[in-house]
Formats: structure tokens, sequence, C-alpha cells
């Protein structure tokens, strides 16, 4: 498996989501769209389960929510389909402002339970590995690394308009894939586990989502790979058409000089 492969998955599997249907139940529709912007905007907000959360968002809005989510209110889901990326854009831009003004400051903390190091040496890695706009559209399917990337992007010097274009892309294909994948399975999921049993493999289900939601990663880092593979296939090529053509050496005297004849088109043997 590959080395960004792996340490996509490790992120993921590190994190311990809180109570998301606690959360849904508590706050609802305002506490979603709370939420989907501390993460991204606060450095404080990292710890929160924004895909589990946007998930079983998509599942409130859904016609079979009730059978699903018990004690949870009923979700609009086009009111989420619109305020969840525009928390998520606003969040990001207020944590690349704050990257961008106070640089590593922001940083230089000393290690708390709240406060790693290694959680701004992630973002960093993904930044690093694969560039600033694919970093950016990435990291919102990677917990933690999506809170902490924002600042670092504005610390490294990303232009604000640059950021602000890719930041949107990957808030809307986060926000809306995740609510749309759990507003579109709900139905599915009533269909395929009896009633009672619910709530004993929504959670596990819900993990499953996640680790899908990875498959930008995947996909990334395989057209990485072949990009990097056909690159090198070129320049082996390359390499062997200029031994092919470079004419060989004569030695005349004590020094080495090419032959004087070509039998180009615009060079004839005289």
């Amino acid at each position: 498996m590959d080395t960004v492969t792996t340490q996509a998955l490790a992120d993921v599997l590190a994190f311990n989501p809180l109570d998301v249907k606690g959360l849904l139940a508590t706050f609802g529709l305002v506490g979603v769209l709370a939420i989907i912007f501390a993460e991204t905007g606060l450095l404080v907000g990292f710890f929160f389960p924004g895909d589990s959360l946007l998930f079983l968002a998509g599942v409130a809005a859904s016609p079979v929510a009730s059978e699903i989510l018990e004690g949870v209110d009923p979700m609009p889901i086009a009111v989420l389909l619109i305020g969840a990326p525009i928390c998520a854009i606003v969040g990001a831009q207020l944590g690349h402002f704050l990257g961008a003004r106070y640089g590593p400051r922001m940083f230089n903390k000393p290690e708390s339970k709240l406060f790693k190091r290694e959680y701004v040496e992630k973002a960093e890695y993904y930044f690093n590995k694969f560039g600033a706009p694919k970093a950016v559209v990435l990291a919102r399917f990677i917990p933690i690394v999506r809170t902490f990337l924002n600042p670092v992007a504005g610390m490294l010097g990303m232009p604000t308009r640059k950021f602000f274009v890719w930041n949107v892309i990957g808030a809307i294909l986060w926000t809306d894939g995740i609510l749309l994948l759990g507003y579109l399975l709900a139905k599915k999921i009533t269909d395929a586990i009896p009633a009672e049993k619910i709530d004993s493999y929504i959670l596990p289900f819900v993990f499953l989502i996640i680790l899908i939601s990875l498959i930008p990663i995947f996909v990334e880092v395989f057209r990485t790979r072949r990009e990097k593979k056909r690159l090198a296939a070129e320049g082996l090529a390359e390499a062997g058409a200029v031994r092919v053509t470079t004419p060989p050496t004569r030695a005349v005297g004590s020094a080495s000089v090419p032959p004087s004849t070509s039998y180009g088109p615009d060079n004839h043997a005289r």
C-alpha cells in the first residue's frame, strides 16, 4: 500500500468520533452547521466528527429518518445542502486568514490534550505531497487535517483567491457528497436491517462511509503513481534516443571531435 494511502487511512482509524446521534438530538440543524464551521475554521474544532455528522444529518433529512434516528428531529435537506458548504467555506477561509495573519505564532504552543504538533505536521505533509490546490480539496475528507491545513495554507503563503476557489470545490464535494449519501442510502438501510437492530448497525455503517470518503485520496495516489511511471518511461525513452542519435567521437591527434560528415537533407558530403 502506498505511503500516502497508509497515512490517510491511519489518520481516519485513529480518529475517535463523539456521540454523533447525541449531537444531532441535542443541537439539531443549527448544531450541524455550527460544528461544520468550527471544525474547518477554529483550531479547537478539530475533534468534531464532521464526516459521520454529515452522513447522519443526511439520514435525518430522509423520509425514513424516524425509523433510523429515534429522538432526532427531521432536517430539511435543501437547507443542509446550501448551509453546510457555506459554513465549511467560511470556516476554512477564516482558518486561512488566521494562518496568513498570525503565521507560526498560531502553532507555537506547548503540547496539550487539545493541541499537538503532530496535527500541524500532518497538514504540512499533505500540503507538500499533493501541492496546494489538491491538498485543500483532499484534506476535506481527512479528520484533523481538514482543520489544520487551512491555517497552514495561509501560513505558507497560498494566495487568498486561489485558496478560495479550491476551498469552494472541496467544501461542496465534501459536505454535499456525504449529505446526499446519507439521504439516498437511508431507505436502503431500513430495507436491509430490521428496525430493532438499526442502532447496533448504524455506527459501523457510518464508519464504512467515512472510509469510503477516502476514495478521493486513493484516486489521487493512483493518478500520481501512474503519472510518475509515465514520466519515468518517457525519461528512459528520451535517454535512449539521445544515446542512439548522438554521433560517436573519433580521435584526431590528442583531441576528440565528432565526425565532419553529415548526410541530413541540408548537408551534403563533399
